[in-house]
């Protein structure tokens, strides 16, 4: 029978491995590190054995391993397709540079923001641009408002956010994380189990993810233009503008834009996902405090990509996220519209196909006893009975096919 994997060396070889970098932070860097693997996407190398009591709380944590959902919170209403809801809004930034520079409306930055700037919070755990490769992105420590807005774009390639967070833990101060679905599921499982996270910690904040492409993706898109890796001084997916456009910027000035619905529909390169998302149950963030999505405007019950006023939509999902809200709000640092739950399923109707999909890819890796990352607190048995057969075969047939494609075997290097 599968089972899941019981070092980071088969998380890896399984195709499991999100990347998010926070085996590096428990174990240090002198053991293992992470960085590019030859298939592009960010991997950890385990330079010496771990201590097997180590390699273990590693593996409780790890997305690639294990993954803890809600389960049913007494304090939200548990929404079958998004998961536990406290409320739903369309919220921007109310400060117009933070909205207009942000990837959305400036939601996250904003509440990351009031945080740091209210004394909430010392530092904000998050991601930037690699100030050397622009192309590529580094896990960052902002511990100011002007840091924050420096950093504030969209990143979709690989990352490791969660690199710094023993860093963060040893230094005692305390902070908040902003990072993907996964990513944020493995800090709060730490924090189930690291007394010293569960103290410091004080919210997680994500968005709705559409998975991590491999390193070959931007550079192809620099290729596209012309542009040598040298050159790049600026490489921004997204933000300048909701959604704003897909730049690429030279050292000598030059500007390479593309249009947002160009550059996922108008392009010659393939925006090719690392397995393990195109096997995700939770994009959405379920254990976030707050999940902020794109707030697309509607045309005939269909999302518009042309260029708007940037809005983002605002789910709290437990206590600290209806506070975090309120309080940034009535601060000023953020304005709130009303929105329903009903209006978020044609919003974002790429992630209803993803969630009803998810536990006949995960059955599809255990019938074929492949390694798979155990599961609880999620409702998958829902989710798979709304897609009915014809979906959830569909995504078990595709989930065959990847695997005897190979897909989800990875070297560890």
């Amino acid at each position: 029978m599968a089972s899941a994997p019981t070092s980071i060396e088969d998380v890896v070889r399984s195709g499991l491995c999100t990347g998010c970098g926070l085996c590096e932070s428990m174990a240090g860097r002198d053991r293992v590190e992470m960085g590019l693997g030859i298939e592009g996407h960010m991997r950890p190398l385990v330079r010496e054995r771990l201590p097997q009591e180590l390699e273990k709380r590693i593996m409780e944590v790890c997305p690639g391993a294990n993954l803890e959902g809600p389960g049913k919170p007494a304090d939200a209403k548990v929404e079958p397709m998004w998961g536990p809801v406290r409320s739903v809004n369309r919220s921007w930034a109310s400060d117009e540079n933070v909205r207009f520079h942000g990837a959305g409306g400036g939601t996250l930055t904003a509440l990351a923001a009031y945080l740091l700037e209210s004394g909430e919070v010392e530092a904000i755990l998050h991601v930037k641009a690699d100030p050397e490769k622009p192309w590529l992105t580094r896990s960052t420590i902002s511990r100011s408002a002007t840091e924050l807005h420096a950093a504030a774009q969209s990143r979709y390639g690989p990352s490791s956010p969660l690199v710094l967070t023993h860093q963060l833990l040893e230094e005692g101060v305390r902070f908040a994380v902003i990072a993907k679905p996964c990513d944020v599921t493995a800090v709060r499982a730490l924090m189930k189990r690291d007394a010293r996270a569960e103290q410091q910690i004080a919210c997680l904040l994500t968005i709705f993810c559409g998975g991590t492409h491999h390193a070959r993706v931007p550079r192809a898109i620099m290729r596209y233009h012309g542009v040598a890796e040298p050159e790049v001084a600026v490489f921004r997916y997204r933000g300048d503008g909701w959604p704003g456009p897909l730049r690429v910027q030279t050292t000598s000035g030059d500007v390479h834009d593309m249009t947002y619905q160009g550059a996922w529909t108008d392009r010659p390169w393939k925006y090719d996902l690392q397995f393990r998302c195109k096997v995700c149950i939770d994009a959405v963030g379920e254990v976030a405090d707050v999940s902020v999505p794109d707030g697309w405007v509607m045309r005939d019950g269909k999302p518009q990509f042309d260029e708007a006023p940037g809005t983002n939509i605002a789910i709290a999902r437990t206590a600290v996220g209806s506070r975090l809200l309120a309080d940034a709000e009535a601060a000023g640092y953020l304005t709130l519209a009303p929105m329903t739950v009903e209006e978020l399923e044609p919003m974002h109707a790429n992630h209803i196909a993803r969630r009803v999909g998810g536990a006949a890819q995960l059955f599809a890796l255990t019938l074929l006893r492949q390694p798979v990352y155990e599961t609880s607190g999620y409702g998958r048995r829902f989710r798979l009975s709304r897609g009915g057969l014809k979906d959830a075969w569909g995504q078990f047939r595709g989930t065959v096919r990847r695997v005897r494609g190979g897909e989800n075997r990875e070297p560890n290097i």
